[in-house]
């Protein structure tokens, strides 16, 4: 029997090591890296963060970006979709990751968001919705691959 918990106890040390770890840090820090770039309204850090091929899906037309162009072309039409509605001052805020899985360069994240901003002046707090990614780890470090809003 205690060979069985000491074989259990090791597997369990091994499959929570450390470079594991550290690579959800990682990919956290890739994730609000470009969460701290749309809030600061900077494109460049947005676009620094973002894969060279990358697939954006979110709630305004066209509601599909993909391709090199796909994180500056998502950029100008959230812009412009923000304008046409009077919307200004917007601000994402992170929860607790739901979910968090890496597979050698591979990451994917589940995280609920809180949203905030004005709508031709008047507040809008909008809780519960979730973003979802894709990341791929090159030699600068993670950048993002996929990304998908969802407004509760």
């Amino acid at each position: 029997m205690r060979i069985a918990i000491l074989g259990l106890a090791a597997v369990l040390a091994w499959s929570v090591s450390p470079a594991a770890a550290s690579d959800n840090g990682d990919v956290m820090a890739a994730v609000q890296k470009a969460n701290d770039g749309f809030n600061k309204g900077n494109k460049q850090e947005w676009l620094a963060i973002c894969g060279a091929e990358a697939v954006i899906i979110d709630n305004f037309a066209p509601y599909t970006w993909e391709g090199t162009t796909a994180c500056a072309d998502y950029w100008d039409a959230n812009d412009a979709d923000s304008k046409k509605n009077g919307i200004t001052d917007e601000i994402v805020t992170l929860g607790k990751p739901w979910h968090v899985e890496v597979t050698g360069d591979r990451a994917y994240v589940v995280v609920p968001i809180g949203d905030r901003y004005k709508q031709k002046g008047k507040s809008v707090t909008r809780p519960g919705s979730v973003w979802t990614f894709s990341l791929q780890k090159v030699v600068a470090g993670w950048l993002i691959t996929g990304m998908a809003w969802a407004q509760h």
